[in-house]
């Protein structure tokens, strides 16, 4: 055997940004006799331990890497699994073999050293057949070591098996303790499921079904967010929720070879999925292939702590180390996306480019971590030391330009398209004007001159009053009174339970009809749905009386949207129209036809406090000039007194279609969010015209909603809180965005939503996510959890759309498949403070708490 301690940085080609040595070191290389290339490794924040000659413990002081290192000896046939206690004082170590399961205190073991004596250990176990696993509990009283099919429980103390867990049809390949429960313990097995286990009692908690087609290798407890991660041989990881009450219910399901070409492809980069072709040399040993398949296994996961790094400030907290044969990783836990890679290959100066076995240990305080590999193909192993502020600033995406923010900075430029709604007219007045009538003496008059036509032409009112009216009329609310809303509303509450219970159910149709999107007025007045029928319909917000029915759409109508004032309703349909409607006298106010959209509008909204409109059209973003009247001259009903004219269009960044668009409405803000049908999120600055940041690779699938946090108001969230919005795609769940970072802070995922797509909403206090699902169930997320809280029943179909009622805690949801196109409102305590409404399809101001940004507990 011939070993080595590699002191000097490998030479490799530098990077713009970081040379290759500032990121990782190979600090320790070791030539073996034989190969081990699947022996369980160990790494502690001091010490780092793998086999030597097959049956010799090697352990390697991290902090003193010039002192000599320790080999201990005691076994007769091959290490096989190590692992280091989770106390300091006394450093414990536990090796295994088919022969004995040994405790070694390094302490002791130093100071025989230094007297000149062998070093010993404890042996605890006896033939217990080939270990594949062991793992100290948290207060190293235990050792689990699992060997074949079963799990054996052994005492440090009195160096005995306490209890013997068997249930696996496989043999048990990781185990883990829980953080917060001393007595459960967690396996994952080769049969591919994960049992929880009382290991005090020796009974079994929890058995889990076949999670997938592949042997189960790894697993970790993550106490932040009280979650199970498993890692399969076919680099599937299955994350499940340990929260009580969840029930070990999965989380989410993350393919890392996907985000792996995911990550790379954001950062400009070519993924790494297949090695080079032709003649290969890997670990000493030429492979002659055109190309080789890289696989990624998940070997181990292990916890990350990251520094106080700029790129770990913006919510970078919860992640974990994945070891694979190709390289590390580093895993949000928050929001489903590797945060940086580490293939091995890209470091020249590494000796081992596949590895058989990892372990890996970070330590925050002193900004690394160090990584133990044995060789796949040769017969080598190594100690790694890695930079985790270097190698996670080198791979963050920076945005040029100013830092983006919903809320203004800046007054708007002379040069802004957002100017013509803000500058008055100045242009000279036509000079066939006609003169005001009261500098006209005589004027000529047609015969009906009154604004309302009469029978006769020549009636008018008595100027006597005859009687004084009845003012206190009762109405039974199939008629709107005023457009002037004087409803008074106590705030938005802070604290309360989720909406759960469900209050009242409508039909919208008396034939079963698709409703495809609903939304409050911005008093929770008001609810519009848009329905497949050609028709929107306007309800009271109690969902009581006689609905007033827009209709004039050729086409199953898609969107609906309120102005600020409330005054106006915006509609688009599938004919490649867009209306505007008078909601206080359902009237038709404002045609916009084929001739200016030659394509579909998949979403267009009102704008800049409804001085604009925002209409999607093909690959174009337009941004309209509006004036809308609802006045009608009875001799000129020819004439609309409603206009619009187009004052900026700019198409996508690689002409892709607009799936939808957002923007905020209820104050001046010059930014609007754009998808497209290539996956990219777009943001747009309208104050100086042009594109302002560009996020690739969003989703897998096309963002059919975009939902911004928007508030209402009767709420006061703090202002960071309206730079957060919310993406969803078929089959990719949901995604929490930041517009500072333009990072995904958190992935909400768990309601199944495969083949439609299923609509969100925030709520006004900013603490929570609803969305709809196809198991005809409402979900309901909480900002600090990537689980859902709650699972409202109620429909008979797919639930499309759901939305907050911005003035009372009330949700509305609609589903597919509810009978005759049900509309349902959820009540918190079935009193007035309803909860929630979901819409179906039928076919046959609050402060934020301080938890975050993680003030907003994401």
């Amino acid at each position: 055997m011939l070993t080595k301690l590699k002191m000097e940085p490998p030479q490799g080609i530098p990077s713009p940004d970081y040379h290759e040595s500032d990121i990782v070191v190979e600090r320790y290389l070791a030539e073996l006799e034989e190969s081990v290339p699947h022996v369980q490794l160990a790494c502690s924040t001091q010490y780092c331990a793998f086999p030597l000659h097959g049956n010799q413990l090697c352990v390697w002081d991290t902090t003193s890497p010039l002192h000599q290192h320790l080999i201990l000896q005691g076994h007769h046939h091959s290490i096989t699994a190590m692992a280091f206690g989770n106390k300091l004082d006394p450093p414990l170590v536990c090796s295994a073999s088919q022969d004995y399961v040994i405790m070694w205190n390094l302490d002791e073991c130093r100071k025989k050293i230094l007297q000149g004596l062998i070093p010993q250990g404890t042996v605890v176990g006896t033939l217990l057949g080939r270990v594949l696993c062991v793992r100290f509990d948290p207060h190293d009283h235990f050792v689990a070591v699992c060997a074949g099919n079963k799990i054996f429980m052994l005492d440090v103390e009195k160096h005995s098996v306490q209890v013997e867990l068997q249930g696996h049809c496989g043999s048990v390949t990781a185990v883990e303790f829980c953080p917060w429960q001393a007595e459960v313990l967690i396996s994952v097995s080769e049969d591919r499921s994960f049992k929880v286990w009382d290991h005090c009692m020796g009974s079994l908690i929890y058995s889990s079904s076949i999670l997938t087609a592949y042997p189960l290798l790894s697993l970790l407890i993550h106490g932040e967010s009280k979650q199970l991660v498993t890692g399969c041989a076919d680099g599937q990881l299955q994350i499940f929720s340990l929260m009580e009450g969840h029930h070990y219910r999965r989380v989410a399901c993350v393919d890392l070879r996907k985000k792996s070409e995911t990550f790379s492809t954001r950062r400009g980069k070519p993924g790494p999925h297949r090695l080079p072709g032709g003649d290969q040399q890997l670990c000493g040993k030429k492979v002659d292939t055109e190309e080789v398949e890289a696989a990624l296994p998940v070997l181990v996961l292990a916890h990350c702590a990251l520094p106080h790094v700029p790129a770990a400030e913006h919510g970078i907290t919860e992640c974990v180390w994945i070891g694979s044969s190709i390289g590390l990783f580093v895993f949000n836990m928050a929001s489903f996306e590797l945060e940086a890679d580490l293939y091995f290959k890209d470091f020249q100066g590494l000796s081992i480019q596949v590895a058989g076995s990892c372990a890996v240990m970070s330590d925050s305080v002193n900004d690394q971590a160090f990584c133990v590999l044995t060789s796949m193909f040769g017969s080598q192993i190594a100690v790694l030391e890695i930079r985790l502020s270097m190698l996670v600033c080198s791979q963050q995406c920076h945005q040029e330009g100013a830092v983006l923010s919903v809320l203004p900075s800046s007054c708007v430029l002379s040069t802004s398209p957002l100017h013509v709604g803000i500058s008055k007219d100045k242009s000279p007045k036509p000079a066939n004007q006609k003169r005001p009538a009261k500098q006209r003496v005589v004027e000529d008059r047609p015969l009906v001159f009154h604004t309302k036509v009469r029978s006769s032409g020549y009636a008018s009112a008595p100027c006597v009053t005859m009687f004084s009216p009845k003012t206190n009329i009762k109405h039974d609310g199939k008629k709107f009174s005023k457009c002037k809303n004087n409803y008074k509303c106590e705030g938005y509450p802070l604290e309360g339970p989720v909406p759960c219970r469900p209050s009242r159910q409508v039909a919208v149709a008396p034939e079963p009809v698709a409703v495809s999107w609903i939304q409050y007025s911005g008093d929770g007045q008001r609810l519009a749905c848009a329905l497949a029928n050609h028709l929107s319909l306007v309800f009271d917000a109690s969902l009581k009386g006689t609905p007033a029915a827009l209709s004039g759409h050729n086409g199953a109508v898609s969107t609906v949207c309120w102005s600020q004032d409330r005054r106006w309703l915006l509609s688009t349909a599938q004919d490649r129209t867009l209306r505007v409607w008078s909601a206080c006298r359902a009237e038709l106010v404002l045609l916009l036809g084929r001739d200016m959209f030659p394509k579909p509008v998949p979403s267009a909204q009102f704008y800049y406090m409804d001085t604009f409109m925002l209409v999607a059209s093909g690959p174009d973003l337009r941004l309209l000039k509006i004036h809308l009247d609802s006045h009608r001259d009875e001799m000129k009903r020819y004439k609309p007194k409603s206009w619009c004219k187009a004052v900026f269009c700019r198409s996508m960044t690689g002409s892709a279609n607009v799936t939808t668009l957002s923007a905020v409405n209820d104050f001046y803000s010059y930014l609007v969010l754009t998808a497209g049908r290539d996956r990219t999120l777009e943001v747009f600055d309208l104050n100086v015209g042009c594109s302002a940041a560009v996020i690739t690779e969003a989703h897998s699938r096309p963002i059919h909603q975009i939902c911004q946090n928007k508030g209402s108001s009767f709420t006061t969230q703090q202002s960071q809180a309206y730079n957060l919005f919310l993406t969803t795609a078929v089959g990719d769940g949901i995604r929490l965005w930041d517009l500072r970072t333009l990072r995904c802070e958190r992935c909400f995922d768990g309601h199944p939503h495969c083949g439609y797509p299923c609509g969100l909403a925030f709520s006004p206090c900013g603490r929570f996510v609803a969305c709809g699902a196809e198991d005809r169930h409402a979900y309901v997320y909480e900002m600090g959890l990537s689980t859902f809280s709650h699972r409202l029943p109620g429909h008979s179909d797919t639930v499309t759309t759901v939305a907050f009622n911005p003035s009372t805690p009330q949700v509305l949801r609609k589903s597919l498949g509810v009978v005759a196109g049900a509309v349902g409102i959820l009540d918190r305590h079935r009193q007035r403070e309803e909860v929630s409404l979901t819409a179906t399809e039928e076919r046959g101001p609050t402060q934020v708490p301080q938890r975050g940004l993680c003030e907003h507990g994401y």
